[in-house]
């Protein structure tokens, strides 16, 4: 997974390198807001039955558009956001009470290629961004219940129930699709849908540990808002 990440920082490097030497410079830096929600479930070995957690993602954006080659519009993108990871557990059929849900809150940095086709100023753009995510757990939260979804190995032991976040650094790849809708006087108004598969652990995977696997795997569905600061004769 590892090489996953590292191979995909290096595709975008080279992407970028490649359309600097034939693109149309630009120079056009915006920023703004972003606001959304996450649906969040874990990837457990051994596995747990889950649904979705469902928690708010909300942040700044930075975007610095670079190229234009021939209709593809080059821009790298940073934010900087909060937003809840975590799982919400399925109850058994005779289980009663709450289900156990853990929240954990993370402070998140993805750093993106954006790759744009349509119109650069006064209508509509379609774009994917794509590119590697880092996070930081700040802190976390839990509502118990009945210790109903312990998977058979860990009876009598350890489970998900009784370990805090031992990881708190984070890191993978996160990408998606988006819709820019943009006015001529330069503001920037965006729907997207991304989806984050987490390539590190929040528990430990040794084999004295209780999971193998245990990372984040988010679909993010958000809203922004940019407004240029700098824009690029045309």
């Amino acid at each position: 997974m590892k090489r996953i990440l590292l191979f995909s920082a290096y595709l975008i490097f080279c992407m970028s390198s490649l359309l600097a030497q034939v693109g149309q410079p630009r120079t056009d830096f915006a920023v703004g807001v972003n606001a959304g929600i996450a649906m969040n479930r874990m990837s457990f070995k051994p596995s747990i039955r889950q649904k979705f957690k469902i928690g708010p993602v909300v942040g700044l954006t930075a975007r610095y558009t670079c190229e234009k080659y021939f209709n593809l519009i080059c821009a790298f993108q940073g934010e900087l956001n909060y937003a809840q990871g975590g799982w919400t557990e399925v109850p058994q059929a005779e289980a009663t009470g709450p289900a156990y849900r853990r929240t954990i809150h993370y402070m998140q940095m993805p750093l993106l290629a954006n790759l744009g086709f349509g119109r650069e100023r006064g209508g509509v753009k379609g774009f994917l961004v794509i590119g590697p995510q880092i996070a930081f757990c700040i802190g976390e939260s839990t509502r118990d219940g009945a210790r109903y979804n312990v998977p058979q190995a860990l009876v009598g032991g350890l489970s998900q129930h009784d370990l805090s976040v031992q990881k708190k650094f984070e890191y993978g790849i996160t990408g998606g699709l988006g819709m820019d809708v943009s006015t001529k006087t330069g503001h920037h108004f965006i729907l997207e849908g991304r989806y984050y598969y987490g390539l590190s652990d929040i528990f430990g995977s040794t084999k004295k540990d209780p999971f193998s696997r245990s990372a984040n795997s988010t679909i993010i569905a958000k809203v922004s808002y940019l407004f240029d600061v700098k824009r690029t004769n045309l």
